[in-house]
C-alpha cells in the first residue's frame, strides 16, 4: 500500500494539499463536497499533482514541507512534474 501527498485546483483556481491513499477517490470526496471544508465551495476540484510514499509519516511530511512554499514553488512543482 502507498501513501500519497497531492496539490488540488480548486475552481478557483487556488491550491489545496492533502495527503491520501487513493488519488482517485480522493479527487470524486471533494468533488462530492465531502473532501474538505475548503475544497467543499470551490468545486470543481481537480487532483494536479502527486507523490507516492512508502509511509503515511513520510507523506504527512511533505505535505507540511510543501505547504510552507509559495503559491510560485508549488506551480513550478505542478509544472516540473507534468513536463
Amino acid at each position: 500500500m502507498f501513501h500519497f501527498f497531492y496539490l488540488a485546483r480548486c475552481r478557483d483556481g487556488s491550491l489545496y494539499s492533502g495527503y491520501t491513499l487513493d488519488v482517485v477517490e480522493r479527487e470524486k470526496a471533494h468533488n462530492s463536497g465531502k473532501g474538505a471544508k475548503y475544497t467543499a465551495g470551490r468545486r470543481p476540484v481537480k487532483i494536479v499533482y502527486t507523490e507516492k510514499f512508502l509511509t503515511k509519516s513520510e507523506a504527512l511530511r511533505r505535505e507540511a514541507a510543501v505547504k510552507k512554499l509559495s503559491r510560485a514553488q508549488k506551480l513550478r512543482l505542478i509544472r516540473a512534474k507534468n513536463c
